[in-house]
């Protein structure tokens, strides 16, 4: 040991204590990420005609087309519309994850994790 050298006191506590926050972080953050996949957001395109439910962690719950819709729009405009609905989705889907998992982003940038 170097002349001088003074043991950090308190036996390790200060470590276990980390390391229990750590834990208990990861298990809030692993609920609020299963409360996220529960939530949906549901976006629309051609005034309401294509609406898309998208689950918090984006996965496509569902497809919803006015039958109306049906009768006279052609292809290229109904997949323009689907396409349009569908990216709103993801938007809002991401909003939703990134808001709910907010407090957890900024206490592991705290914690000097880079998040």
């Amino acid at each position: 040991m170097a002349k001088g050298y003074r043991a950090p006191s308190g036996g390790g506590k200060g470590q276990g204590n980390m390391m229990a926050n750590l834990a208990k972080l990861q298990e809030q953050m692993a609920q609020a990420q299963a409360e996220v996949a529960e939530e949906t957001v549901t976006e629309s395109a051609g005034g309401g005609a294509v609406s898309v439910t998208m689950s918090g962690n984006q996965v496509c719950k569902g497809v919803q087309i006015d039958p109306g819709l049906l009768e006279d729009v052609d292809a290229e405009m109904l997949q323009d519309m689907i396409l349009a609905a569908v990216n709103k989705a993801l938007d809002s889907s991401r909003a939703l994850s990134e808001e709910k998992m907010a407090p957890f982003t900024s206490m592991l940038g705290g914690l000097g994790m880079g998040f």
